[in-house]
């Protein structure tokens, strides 16, 4: 039992995590916007970068991404959070049954490191060159979230197997 109340509470500290996030981001928009116009501007990387071509400086685009990032961010919140109520209510059913409970879960952890690694490690990092930047530099941080959530996501997914007193 006590593995599965591990679970359940790793994927709660994981949806009020993503949700704080989020609401944060609608709440103080600009903190996080400066970011997101940097990046795809790619106003602090040298000027003479051959990729600066990858740039986007419509803020209609900026504004855009960044509502994409925040909707990211707080369905993988909510996913996480629907998950963790769906395990909890599961956690004295067979193993069979907590199992089939991890589904929502399952999404809202895979949403996060969409988010993270595609999105920040993959499209702001590579796609943009965010880390030549030395402010607005997001990797390290995407990076630490993406192990967060990728461990989570391994321990979540270990087999369940019927404890004694799992079952009603």
């Amino acid at each position: 039992m006590i593995q599965r109340l591990a679970k359940i509470l790793f994927v709660l500290m994981m949806a009020i995590f993503l949700l704080l996030v989020g609401i944060n981001n609608l709440l103080d928009y600009g903190a996080n916007f400066a970011f997101v116009q940097h990046v795809m501007s790619m106003d602090l990387v040298a000027p003479d970068n051959p990729l600066i071509g990858h740039a986007i400086t419509n803020p209609t685009a900026h504004h855009i991404v960044y509502a994409l990032i925040i909707s990211a961010e707080i369905g993988a919140g909510l996913l996480c959070a629907i998950g963790a109520w769906q395990l909890f209510r599961a956690r004295r059913e067979p193993a069979e049954r907590f199992q089939a409970a991890k589904c929502a879960a399952i999404a809202g952890l895979m949403l996060a490191i969409t988010l993270y690694f595609f999105g920040f490690m993959t499209i702001a990092a590579e796609w943009f060159q965010m880390w030549q930047a030395s402010s607005f530099n997001g990797q390290e941080a995407a990076f630490r979230l993406i192990v967060c959530f990728g461990i989570a996501l391994i321990f979540l997914c270990l087999r369940e197997s019927d404890e004694p007193g799992s079952a009603p």
